[in-house]
């Protein structure tokens, strides 16, 4: 049986950040979350925990809880911070997101990429909002339509055009759910080529690399896949917005 948590950690080698956001969007987006020294922060679905440990560089008395279902990438979560000095100030937890006890006292929530946990952006806003204190931000990061979908991309997401909405959609969703945006950030070509690059390339060179691993050719298999889904479908027809929410 293939190991798909082991293959997504492998194609996320060279991008932690699992959505095609750089790192210099990430230090804008939060700094326009900044809330305050202290805050407290919860990164749900959180993979490597690339967003919540660069938070707590923010945030320098802070403290962050990371969710995730895979222990790869928690493995590698807990390795970065220790390489970062950040050990101390992470705490995983390996576990489905929607089964994180809610306790509404935390400055900042993200769930970023990783709206599929709650079974999509509306449940997200709704549920993950659960844990944001009166005064505190949610970061929420979903695709969208950045034009009308082609029956070229539905088929290579396996989606319906209702799978998704447009940028003012999202907008909309969020505000009927109490939540209206103070910034967002709309990721751009060069940031979801890099990301679809390293992650069909990371892939591509782990199978080069291990051809004897019992998962080396559906690695592969997997990555060229993934290359024309996205080459020949999807390019430059789904975006992805991080929006950067505070209550109404």
């Amino acid at each position: 049986m293939i190991d798909r948590q082991r293959l997504s950690s492998v194609a996320h080698s060279h991008h932690p950040i699992a959505a095609p956001v750089s790192g210099v969007s990430v230090n804008r987006i939060l700094r326009r979350a900044d809330r305050r020294p202290a805050a407290r922060i919860l990164d749900l679905g959180c993979g490597e925990a690339a967003w919540a440990l660069q938070a707590l560089t923010h945030y320098p008395d802070g403290h962050a809880d990371g969710v995730d279902i895979s222990r790869y990438a928690l493995e590698r979560a807990a390795a970065a911070a220790a390489q970062r000095g950040l050990a101390d100030r992470l705490t995983l937890h390996e576990r489905d997101a929607r089964q994180y006890v809610p306790d509404g006292d935390y400055d900042l929530v993200m769930c970023i990429g990783s709206t599929h946990a709650f079974g999509g952006f509306d449940e997200t806003v709704r549920l993950a909002g659960r844990h944001v204190n009166a005064d505190g931000i949610l970061l929420a990061g979903e695709g969208f339509w950045q034009v009308p979908p082609t029956p070229a991309a539905l088929a290579a997401l396996d989606a319906v055009p209702e799978d998704f909405t447009d940028l003012a959609g999202l907008v909309d969703v969020a505000e009927r759910a109490g939540w209206t945006p103070v910034y967002a950030h709309v990721s751009d070509a060069a940031e979801w080529d890099n990301y679809e690059w390293s992650w069909v390339g990371s892939l591509t060179e782990w199978a080069l690399d291990n051809p004897g691993h019992p998962d080396a050719a559906a690695a592969g298999t997997l990555a060229r896949e993934h290359r024309e889904q996205w080459l020949r479908g999807y390019r430059g027809v789904l975006g992805f917005v991080t929006l950067v929410l505070r209550r109404m």
